[in-house]
């Protein structure tokens, strides 16, 4: 794959084929080592019927289903443009919760240990089912799949910031529950408040520097504060809804015209009936998503509170596996488009009419996850954001998990964290060595090539103090 540097964090793959617009990858050299197949795979989304502007793909990018993970890609929906599950993901509305304390290391470090203990217990965690709450059968679940986050905090599970605070006030308008299949509920019945496995975990963080002080006031961040990030996405309904979606399009593309160089790229437009029938679907699965993680928040603050008398507060709620329908500038023309952000940030700038009124001055929250022995970073959306105003979201594997698990032990990578300081709960030892830091690129330098590439600004560094691995 030929790449033309146009700058220091900026490549271009020149159309070639079918490609119907440019490549575009913001990355350095080094981030680049080992991409080719996910090079190529930015190469097929631009093949993408509709699709304006780039392919993009941030710092963070690795090989995915279709699009690459790290993928963005725009397509224009009054044109012809096209919606693609796999331009989301299977762990649809996955994305990161940020809670703030209201105390700081000093102040928890003699009730760290019992607020571990505590939330080891009470953060339900693994590949199958059990969740923080227990629904009484599948109209709560439809109400969860309508309301998200809304209707969650609706029931007592938190407070009316949790809304304010959250992408979209906590709820998607447009979930379509009708599209969302029987074993797609079946799956979600019993994981509503869990994290799940994989990379997914609640860490208990100090912040460690901040780099924008105007920002960090806003966002509610101070150095040497406790947080809360949580990593979740929809669990097993997201994924069942991905792959029903997906096999639904990949029948219907041929009606519409439409081939792609990889059936993973299955797609029909954005106005088609299947098009409308997964956006439902996928809007409900979101809805989920942030439910997830406000029963998740609501869970680790019952932890905090009788562990070591803390308030956490919620900092903000974003998703980085979603399709929006959102208007942008393109060639000087405002035009409605659908845009697919797969392992990619919404990162809005200043003054967007999308943000809290508390948040707008300074800029959308970002939040990028790091590695349990690294850091993770909080970011800010900047005017002119590239890519549809998107940024990267999390450090990027360059390992599988399966290899990771043969360079490290678990007990051998427990050991190694606990020596650091960091307290680490795991639920089984295997999943915890597939997720050593050494799996990951390092997102220090993920997030310094998105500033370089004035995709956003950083505010604030945090450093592991505990985490809960599924």
């Amino acid at each position: 794959m030929e790449l033309v540097e146009e700058s220091p964090h900026r490549f271009r793959i020149d159309p070639h084929g079918p490609m119907r617009v440019p490549g575009v990858v913001f990355a350095s050299r080094t981030l680049l080592r080992d991409a080719e197949q996910a090079l190529e795979q930015v190469a097929d989304v631009a093949t993408l019927p509709g699709i304006v502007g780039a392919s993009y793909a941030m710092p963070d990018i690795h090989w995915g289903y279709g699009f690459p993970i790290g993928g963005v890609a725009a397509t224009d929906v009054a044109d012809g443009g096209v919606v693609s599950p796999g331009g989301v993901g299977f762990d649809i509305s996955c994305g990161v919760r940020l809670l703030a304390a209201d105390t700081d290391h000093e102040g928890l470090a003699p009730a760290l240990p019992v607020v571990m203990d505590g939330l080891d217990r009470a953060v339900p965690r693994g590949a199958g089912p059990g969740g923080v709450w227990h629904l009484t059968g599948r109209g709560q679940l439809e109400r969860i799949l309508r309301g998200g986050s809304r209707y969650a905090v609706g029931e007592g599970h938190g407070e009316e910031r949790d809304l304010t605070r959250c992408e979209d006030g906590g709820s998607v308008a447009d979930a379509d529950v009708d599209q969302v299949g029987a074993r797609a509920r079946e799956r979600g019945l019993g994981q509503v408040g869990s994290l799940g496995s994989a990379n997914h975990f609640l860490e208990v963080q100090r912040v460690e520097e901040v780099y924008d002080a105007v920002a960090a006031d806003a966002f509610g961040l101070a150095a040497g504060q406790v947080c809360v990030m949580i990593h979740c996405g929809s669990r097993g309904l997201g994924h069942q809804i991905c792959t029903d979606h997906v096999r639904a399009m990949d029948a219907a593309m041929a009606r519409y015209g439409i081939e792609v160089p990889d059936r993973q790229l299955a797609c029909t437009p954005v106005r088609s009936p299947e098009g409308r029938r997964y956006l439902g679907a996928m809007a409900a699965a979101a809805n989920y998503g942030r439910a997830n993680r406000q029963l998740l928040s609501d869970a680790a603050r019952q932890v905090f509170r009788r562990a070591a008398r803390t308030r956490l507060s919620l900092v903000y709620d974003v998703s980085h596996n979603l399709a929006k329908i959102e208007t942008h500038t393109v060639a000087g023309t405002p035009r409605e488009l659908c845009v697919h952000r797969k392992g990619a940030t919404r990162a809005f700038p200043p003054g967007h009419p999308e943000l809290p009124e508390d948040l707008r001055e300074v800029g959308q929250p970002v939040l990028i996850p790091g590695t349990m022995g690294t850091a993770s970073y909080v970011l800010a959306g900047v005017p002119g954001g590239d890519a549809f105003f998107s940024t990267c979201h999390g450090a990027g594997r360059v390992m599988s998990r399966h290899r990771a698990a043969r360079t490290v032990g678990g007990r051998e990578l427990r050991a190694r964290l606990e020596s650091a300081g960091i307290a680490v709960r795991p639920r089984s030892l295997r999943g915890l060595a597939e997720e050593t830091p050494d799996a990951y690129k390092d997102v220090s330098e993920v997030v310094a090539v998105s500033e370089g590439a004035g995709l956003c600004r950083t505010v604030a560094r945090l450093v592991p103090l505990g985490v809960v691995k599924g």
